[in-house]
């Protein structure tokens, strides 16, 4: 791939490259945050970048606003750095954020998690893992639940999201 880009993006690949590295030694992780398009119905999303390297799946999370989603994601990656390992199906809940998430596996990270994966130089193919973490709306009731009052867009279904 390096072949056909230009010396300026290898240039800024390289840069942003350090920054995420100089962050994940900062602070143990890095938050990708990628501004959506609401009126095309596609989300806003963040993740995690750093809890691979600990031997855990990053983290996703769809349709929050970017302190509400690095919240979120940086509980959860101390949780993880503290020695918790997240599970499919498990539901967490945050001091603080009236919400709880559960945990779902992501069968496609090869087709959302691109800066992760550029970090660990690995292809969609062979993609980092992924765990996304589903919040619940002010009922306390999941996407899947009757009634739920958000846009189910916000969240996309585990799978069916592509960047």
């Amino acid at each position: 791939m390096s072949d056909q880009l230009t010396p300026q993006e290898i240039a800024w690949l390289d840069q942003e490259h350090r920054r995420v590295t100089e962050t994940i030694r900062r602070y143990g992780i890095a938050a990708e945050y990628v501004i959506g398009d609401p009126p095309r119905r596609q989300p806003s999303f963040a993740y995690s970048i750093g809890l691979f390297g600990l031997g855990h799946p990053e983290v996703l999370v769809f349709g929050l606003n970017d302190a509400n989603a690095g919240a979120v994601i940086n509980d959860v990656a101390a949780r993880v750095r503290a020695g918790s390992d997240l599970t499919v199906g498990e539901v967490l809940s945050f001091p603080g954020w009236a919400h709880r998430v559960s945990v779902a596996e992501v069968p496609n990270p090869g087709e959302v998690l691109f800066s992760a994966n550029s970090y660990y130089d690995r292809p969609p193919f062979a993609s980092v893992p992924a765990l996304q973490l589903i919040y619940d709306d002010i009922e306390g009731r999941f996407p899947w639940d009757e009634g739920y009052s958000r846009p189910r867009w916000l969240q996309p279904e585990p799978g069916t999201f592509r960047a």
